[in-house]
């Protein structure tokens, strides 16, 4: 009997979609490559701000002009040079003498409970937005939190002399009215845009608020490139880079295992496990010792094994778009190569150059997290013998406890290397638990809309949106969603059915707010960690899992006020 998942975390608000701005990037990787150019180009620069609009335009045009960026995304161009320039000064202001600045169109305007004051809303703690928990966090870190707009408040607040750095959440309107006061008084200031061009009901990218927030000094990984880590990590998996690390192949079974972990992959993992390594110490930026490949490689190794199992306990034939590794060569030397990556993953952990002490740690953590994958697979292959519906609690369990102890290990595995453990080992449990569920409910999600290859619904695994919507539906639909919990499911109902029924019953929804949820778990789970680099850095690699929102546009009532031009840089405010 699987156990019950007690004290589930309040669902996050949904998200709200708005059509997307030109003006803006409209992929995660055209914004991550503009950010790294720009970043690239300020660390280049003897630029001291305050810069005045003048001067960040001419910057901005430097580097269209230089990239052969469209000339449309000059306005953005602005900010993000902005950003840059004061993130340093603003990372040395201690919280408490920083201001957060949020716009109230963040709200659910007709459902809002809120009252306003002279100075902006007083939020009745509701739970239909985010304004609460940003507000609940900034005042928790020392903040003075404001849910406002016009420059009258930010004005009289700077004169005071207690504010000495400021986030501002807005459209571009009120960035541009907050911007000369700053320039005047020389206050750092970073400007997050709001999602869509709306000026009610409105979103704005969480994951860039929640990083810029908790931007300080003491983080020691706040200026580490993770896109750059990542490729750095990706690199190391060419079958010339494995033989490098991993010794020549001796065999047929090393050729194929070498094979596999060179595949397509997230590499997630291995990269979770060099950033950590990455935070606890002295100077992050320097380069990676050559050993910590054997560690990263050993994650991968775990992984790509659980892999190959799966595959041939689930029956599944295609994986990164090739075919499985059992349908291609056969069960028996699939769970044979599948046997050698797990030998080979323990291989390379003793085979380390530390001390035997960390060497132990890391072969015991590495013990007891296969130990707990193999205990929450079971439990799935378990239920596959006795189908039968599950509650939408129990599948939870079951992606707790088959995703959240790989996530620990690789996370683990890095600190453990650095030479610390102890102190952030619980912390460490409790992020990956919540992260581990998020990104099997990110996996569920994904599913949607069929071009898987390994889709729950097709293969009659446990899948959250066939619970939820088992929990929901009436009649008809509940009795053909039963017959495909117990596997029965009879000819004539086809998957896109049971996808219409998903967003009949808001399946889809609910799962897309407990995505959120426990997203936020476990970014909450952070607060017990006083390392201040690994907190930084665990903030940031959730964004970097999990895609932030496309940023979709700026309020298009300041757009028609400015006739459809472009906007000036005071816009750019931060």
């Amino acid at each position: 009997m699987l156990a019950p998942v007690l004290n589930l975390p309040r669902p996050a608000p949904l998200p709200r979609f708005r059509p997307p701005h030109k003006n803006i990037p409209q992929t995660k990787i055209e914004r991550d490559h503009l950010l790294r150019t720009i970043r690239h180009y300020v660390a280049g620069k003897p630029l001291t701000p305050p810069l005045s609009m003048h001067e960040l335009d001419l910057h901005a045009q430097q580097i269209l002009s230089g990239t052969q960026t469209d000339p449309i995304y000059r306005n953005y161009v602005t900010i993000l040079i902005n950003n840059e320039i004061w993130r340093e000064p603003l990372a040395a202001v201690p919280y408490h003498r920083r201001l957060l600045l949020l716009p109230k169109c963040l709200r659910l305007e007709t459902k809002c409970p809120a009252l306003f004051d002279g100075f902006g809303l007083l939020c009745r703690q509701c739970g239909l937005c985010s304004i609460q928990d940003l507000q609940a966090e900034g005042e928790r870190l020392g903040y003075a939190v404001l849910v406002a707009e016009g420059s009258a408040v930010v004005m009289s607040l700077i004169q005071t002399g207690k504010i000495e750095a400021i986030i501002g959440v807005s459209c571009m309107s009120v960035l541009e009215q907050a911007f000369p006061y700053m320039e005047a008084a020389a206050i750092p200031g970073l400007a997050i845009p709001l999602l869509q061009d709306d000026c009610q009901d409105t979103t704005v990218d969480l994951d860039w608020v929640w990083e810029v927030i908790h931007l300080t000094s003491e983080d020691r990984t706040r200026r580490l490139d993770l896109i750059g880590l990542r490729e750095e990590v990706e690199s190391w998996f060419t079958l010339d880079a494995l033989e490098k690390t991993m010794g020549p192949a001796q065999n047929e079974t090393e050729l194929l295992a070498r094979g596999w972990l060179a595949r397509a992959g997230k590499r997630w993992r291995p990269f979770l496990t060099v950033a950590a390594y990455q935070a606890m110490r002295d100077q992050p930026e320097s380069a990676l010792p050559f050993d910590l490949r054997r560690i990263a490689l050993a994650v991968e190794c775990f992984h790509k094994a659980s892999l190959i199992h799966d595959d041939i306990e689930d029956e599944d034939q295609f994986r990164y778009g090739e075919k499985t590794l059992h349908a291609e060569h056969g069960i028996p030397v699939a769970l044979n190569v599948g046997d050698l990556l797990i030998g080979e993953g323990y291989r390379l952990i003793a085979a380390s150059e530390v001390d035997s002490d960390r060497k132990a740690e890391m072969l015991w953590v590495a013990a007891e997290g296969q130990r707990k994958l193999c205990a929450g697979q079971g439990a799935e292959l378990a239920w596959m013998r006795h189908p039968e519906p599950l509650s939408s609690l129990r599948v939870l369990d079951i992606f707790r406890n088959k995703t959240a102890p790989a996530f620990a290990v690789s996370l683990l595995l890095g600190t453990i290397y650095a030479g610390s453990h102890e102190a952030v080992a619980d912390v460490i449990r409790e992020f990956s638990e919540a992260l581990g569920i998020a990104y099997q409910i990110r996996d569920d999600l994904n599913d949607l809309g069929g071009g898987v290859e390994s889709n729950d619904l097709t293969a009659m695994r446990p899948s959250l949106l066939l619970a939820i919507a088992y929990e929901r539906a009436r009649g008809e639909p509940k009795s053909v969603l039963e017959a495909l919990w117990r596997r029965s499911l009879k000819d004539g109902i086809t998957i896109d059915q049971i996808e219409r029924w998903f967003g009949q019953f808001k399946a889809d929804q609910r799962a897309r707010q407990l995505l959120e949820t426990f997203k936020e778990e476990a970014v909450r789970s952070l607060h017990k960690l006083d390392h201040a680099s690994l907190k930084g850095l665990l903030r940031r690699v959730i964004g970097k899992i999990f895609n932030p929102t496309e940023i979709k546009g700026w309020c298009h009532q300041v757009e028609a006020q400015k006739g459809g031009g472009r906007l000036p840089i005071a816009d750019a405010a931060g």
